[in-house]
Protein backbone atom coordinates (compact mmCIF):
# COMPACT_ATOMS: atom_id res chain seq x y z
CA UNK A 1 0.00 0.00 0.00
CA UNK A 2 1.29 3.48 -0.90
CA UNK A 3 0.60 5.30 2.38
CA UNK A 4 1.75 8.67 1.04
CA UNK A 5 -0.64 8.47 -1.91
CA UNK A 6 -3.45 7.35 0.42
CA UNK A 7 -2.75 10.25 2.83
CA UNK A 8 -2.84 12.75 -0.04
CA UNK A 9 -6.15 11.32 -1.29
CA UNK A 10 -7.52 11.35 2.27
CA UNK A 11 -6.62 15.02 2.70
CA UNK A 12 -7.81 16.10 -0.75
CA UNK A 13 -11.19 14.46 -0.13
CA UNK A 14 -11.90 16.76 2.84
CA UNK A 15 -13.78 19.85 1.58
CA UNK A 16 -12.61 22.15 4.38
CA UNK A 17 -8.96 21.28 3.68
CA UNK A 18 -9.39 22.62 0.16
CA UNK A 19 -11.41 25.64 1.33
CA UNK A 20 -8.66 26.55 3.81
CA UNK A 21 -5.94 26.03 1.12
CA UNK A 22 -4.16 23.39 3.22
CA UNK A 23 -1.18 21.73 1.60
CA UNK A 24 0.81 18.64 2.50
CA UNK A 25 4.46 19.61 2.83
CA UNK A 26 5.93 16.29 3.92
CA UNK A 27 4.83 12.75 4.72
CA UNK A 28 6.74 9.93 6.36
CA UNK A 29 6.07 6.84 8.45
CA UNK A 30 3.58 8.12 10.99
CA UNK A 31 4.57 11.75 10.43
CA UNK A 32 2.85 14.49 8.46
CA UNK A 33 3.64 18.15 7.92
CA UNK A 34 1.04 20.52 6.49
CA UNK A 35 0.61 24.26 6.09
CA UNK A 36 -2.09 26.83 5.55
CA UNK A 37 -1.42 30.30 4.13
CA UNK A 38 -2.64 33.42 5.87
CA UNK A 39 -5.99 34.41 4.40
CA UNK A 40 -8.12 37.38 5.45
CA UNK A 41 -11.25 35.24 5.00
CA UNK A 42 -10.28 33.29 8.13
CA UNK A 43 -9.61 36.21 10.48
CA UNK A 44 -11.23 35.68 13.86
CA UNK A 45 -10.50 39.13 15.27
CA UNK A 46 -10.93 41.99 12.76
CA UNK A 47 -9.12 44.45 15.04
CA UNK A 48 -5.90 42.42 15.18
CA UNK A 49 -6.08 40.33 11.97
CA UNK A 50 -5.44 37.11 13.91
CA UNK A 51 -6.59 33.87 12.26
CA UNK A 52 -9.56 32.21 13.98
CA UNK A 53 -8.70 29.33 16.31
CA UNK A 54 -11.12 27.10 14.38
CA UNK A 55 -8.93 27.32 11.27
CA UNK A 56 -5.88 26.36 13.36
CA UNK A 57 -7.87 23.49 14.88
CA UNK A 58 -8.91 22.24 11.42
CA UNK A 59 -5.30 22.29 10.21
CA UNK A 60 -4.08 20.38 13.27
CA UNK A 61 -6.90 17.83 13.01
CA UNK A 62 -6.27 17.22 9.31
CA UNK A 63 -2.51 16.91 9.79
CA UNK A 64 -3.03 14.45 12.66
CA UNK A 65 -5.32 12.33 10.48
CA UNK A 66 -2.72 12.30 7.70
CA UNK A 67 -0.06 11.09 10.16
CA UNK A 68 -2.31 8.17 11.15
CA UNK A 69 -2.89 7.19 7.52
CA UNK A 70 0.90 7.25 6.98
CA UNK A 71 1.67 5.04 9.99
CA UNK A 72 2.98 1.55 9.07
CA UNK A 73 0.27 -0.09 11.23
CA UNK A 74 -2.52 1.81 9.48
CA UNK A 75 -4.87 -0.10 7.21
CA UNK A 76 -6.34 2.97 5.51
CA UNK A 77 -8.69 5.75 6.52
CA UNK A 78 -9.23 7.25 9.93
CA UNK A 79 -11.58 9.50 11.86
CA UNK A 80 -11.05 11.72 14.88
CA UNK A 81 -12.18 10.24 18.20
CA UNK A 82 -10.95 13.12 20.34
CA UNK A 83 -8.60 16.05 19.86
CA UNK A 84 -7.38 18.41 22.55
CA UNK A 85 -5.89 21.71 21.43
CA UNK A 86 -3.90 23.97 23.73
CA UNK A 87 -3.65 27.45 22.22
CA UNK A 88 -0.34 28.93 23.37
CA UNK A 89 -0.57 32.32 21.66
CA UNK A 90 -2.23 34.09 18.75
CA UNK A 91 -0.78 33.35 15.34
CA UNK A 92 1.02 36.34 13.87
CA UNK A 93 -1.17 38.12 11.29
CA UNK A 94 0.13 37.75 7.74
CA UNK A 95 2.08 34.56 8.40
CA UNK A 96 1.33 31.03 7.22
CA UNK A 97 0.70 28.36 9.84
CA UNK A 98 2.65 25.11 9.65
CA UNK A 99 1.84 21.91 11.51
CA UNK A 100 3.75 18.74 12.26
CA UNK A 101 1.94 15.67 13.58
CA UNK A 102 3.37 12.37 14.77
CA UNK A 103 1.33 9.21 15.21
CA UNK A 104 3.39 7.69 18.02
CA UNK A 105 1.34 4.64 19.05
CA UNK A 106 -1.25 2.42 17.37
CA UNK A 107 -3.41 -0.29 18.94
CA UNK A 108 -5.88 -2.56 17.11
CA UNK A 109 -8.47 0.20 16.97
CA UNK A 110 -6.96 3.50 18.19
CA UNK A 111 -4.06 5.68 17.06
CA UNK A 112 -2.45 8.23 19.38
CA UNK A 113 -1.12 11.47 17.91
CA UNK A 114 0.61 14.65 19.03
CA UNK A 115 1.08 17.79 16.94
CA UNK A 116 2.33 21.36 16.98
CA UNK A 117 1.26 24.44 15.00
CA UNK A 118 3.81 27.19 14.32
CA UNK A 119 4.10 30.41 12.38
CA UNK A 120 7.42 32.07 11.46
CA UNK A 121 8.43 32.29 15.14
CA UNK A 122 9.64 28.69 15.37
CA UNK A 123 10.64 29.09 19.02
CA UNK A 124 7.07 29.71 20.21
CA UNK A 125 4.27 27.33 19.21
CA UNK A 126 0.88 28.75 18.26
CA UNK A 127 -0.83 25.59 19.54
CA UNK A 128 -0.20 22.00 20.49
CA UNK A 129 -2.54 19.03 20.14
CA UNK A 130 -2.95 15.51 21.42
CA UNK A 131 -5.53 13.20 20.01
CA UNK A 132 -6.96 9.78 19.37
CA UNK A 133 -8.07 8.52 15.98
CA UNK A 134 -9.76 5.41 14.68
CA UNK A 135 -7.75 2.68 12.98
CA UNK A 136 -9.51 0.53 10.38
CA UNK A 137 -9.67 -3.16 11.15
CA UNK A 138 -7.42 -5.17 8.92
Amino acid sequence: MDREKLARQFTQAIPHAKALSMTIDSLGEGVAEMSMPYDTRFIGDPETGVIHGGAVYALLDTCCGASVVCHPASKGGTATIGLRIDYMRAATPGQAIRTRAECYHVTRSVAFVRATAMDDDADRPVATATGTFTVEAG
